[in-house]
């Protein structure tokens, strides 16, 4: 099958996977929505309490979840070769953990959702400057030393969020532990992470044939004409603001910029123009239908949807670090 052909036919494949994974979103619940009625619930037709619970609780939530999905498999693949390691997450880097520093920091102070998704927004870029600012610090920097400085900065966040938490009052310690394991339950307007992730797609793919360049070596790329520390620079900071927009709309929710990318990878090979579309379109729709799992199982209460990824990713990740070759002395 020609490449073009393939690559068509695989992402077809992934957008009917979306629609389903929408259509299961929308019907499944306490009240549960025949498929033949969501679509007339969606326009505007009918009322009823049905009506009232696909329109204004599922819908964005449902949309919201696609979106974060989309952003952190989209993120995770640019990490990936921008760190050239099947292991890379965009929450290595520490940009959750400012995040989340953020966002616990507005909890504590009472503001209200516009403030904390500001916090949680600027922690994130403040992790992302701090990150890149260190590893940046003799005007060079390897995949090593941004990778090691990410988690030295991700520690220090986690011992933040850890003090924040003991000097919480225990009427708002649920809603932080709630935001700190991933709840897509708090999305009420998916749009601005919907935008995100249509404008982070965009300007990724233009950069899709140098990516597949800087996959195979830094030398390799440079000698082929590709301006490797100004595109490092910007894939670093894309994928750093996607995962950014991420965190700020769902909470903290892993494993999906590590599991998707990776496994997509060994099915479909690394060509990056295939590759980051498809990561987008199997990452929103593993997020939502993660999420219509975690408020399902156990109805009417609702699972943190970040418990259920990362039951999920953490027995993939360690099957994939099993696999990976050992280090020569």
């Amino acid at each position: 099958m020609p490449t073009r052909r393939r690559a068509l036919v695989v992402l077809l494949l992934l957008l009917l996977l979306v629609a389903a994974s929408l259509v299961v979103g929308l019907a499944a619940g306490t009240l549960p929505v025949s498929a033949a009625d969501l679509l007339s619930l969606v326009g505007g037709e009918g009322g009823g309490m049905g009506a009232e619970v696909v329109r204004t609780l599922r819908l964005p939530r449902v949309l919201g979840a696609f979106a974060c999905g989309g952003l952190l498999a989209l993120a995770g693949a640019l990490m990936q070769v921008l760190l050239r390691n099947p292991l890379a997450d965009p929450y290595v880097l520490g940009i959750s953990g400012g995040a989340a520093v953020g966002a616990l920091s507005a909890m504590l102070l009472g503001f209200s959702l516009m403030g904390l998704n500001l916090l949680a927004f600027g922690g994130a870029l403040g992790a992302m400057l701090l990150v890149f600012g260190l590893a940046h610090g003799d005007s060079s920097w390897t995949q090593t030393r941004l990778l090691l400085t990410g988690v030295i900065i991700a520690a220090g966040c986690g011992a933040v969020v850890a003090l924040i938490l003991s000097i919480t009052p225990e009427q708002k310690l649920h809603g932080m532990l709630f935001w700190l394991m991933g709840d897509a339950g708090q999305i009420l307007r998916p749009e601005p992470a919907l935008a995100a992730l249509a404008v982070g797609l965009a300007c990724a793919m233009p950069f899709a044939r140098e990516l597949n360049l800087l996959a195979r070596g830094a030398t390799l790329a440079s000698s082929l004409g590709v301006a490797v520390p100004r595109l490092r620079g910007l894939v670093y900071l894309l994928a750093s603001l996607l995962t950014a927009f991420a965190v700020t709309t769902a909470g903290s929710i892993g494993f999906i910029g590590l599991v998707v990318p990776h496994l997509l990878r060994l099915a479909l090979g690394n060509d990056q123009r295939l590759l980051l579309p498809a990561a987008t379109l199997a990452g929103g729709a593993l997020l939502v239908l993660a999420d219509t799992l975690a408020r399902t199982v156990v109805a009417p209460q609702q699972l943190p949807v970040g418990v259920l990824t990362a039951l999920i990713g953490v027995p993939i990740f360690l099957f994939l670090l099993a696999r990976q070759p050992a280090a020569k002395p």
